[in-house]
């Protein structure tokens, strides 16, 4: 459950919430298990992805390109948990996520020293489904 949330007080958006939630766990199962097909499907058609290098990538076959060269063999080494931190609805059918996104051994230990990620995801309800049509990957900072 994320840990900082906004919402009306009803049921939709907790219902509407735990859908996201499952969709960003959809995305992160995609990235372990290096399937571009499903991490594709996760999209809408026109989605637009900025990598955490700054590269924009706009709609699914630009992505789809672009994954196919890196997510193939990205998790040999290590992999990565996603944890929904907070979820606002700009309306009803439209939500932006907040993920940390932190390193982790595949036995599922922290990596220590390396960099987390801070991914926001815009989302759109497209005829009952959650599908991500904007990504933004950051790496995040640590301040002092």
């Amino acid at each position: 459950m994320p840990s900082s949330q906004q919402t009306a007080g009803n049921e939709a958006p907790r219902r509407d919430m735990a859908a996201i939630e499952e969709k960003v766990a959809e995305l992160e199962k995609a990235q372990q298990q290096e399937s571009v097909e499903d991490f594709v499907g996760l999209l809408a058609p026109k989605a637009v992805w900025v990598t955490g290098g700054g590269r924009r990538l706009t709609g699914r076959d630009e992505i789809r390109a672009f994954t196919e060269k890196v997510l193939p063999g990205a998790m040999k080494d290590s992999t990565a948990r996603y944890e929904v931190v907070h979820i606002s609805f700009v309306r009803p059918d439209v939500a932006v996520a907040n993920v940390r996104q932190r390193p982790v051994t595949h036995d599922g230990e922290p990596l220590d020293g390396q960099p987390e990620g801070r991914p926001v995801y815009v989302m759109a309800e497209n005829e009952g489904r959650w599908e991500i049509v904007a990504a933004q990957n950051t790496i995040y900072i640590e301040e002092d």
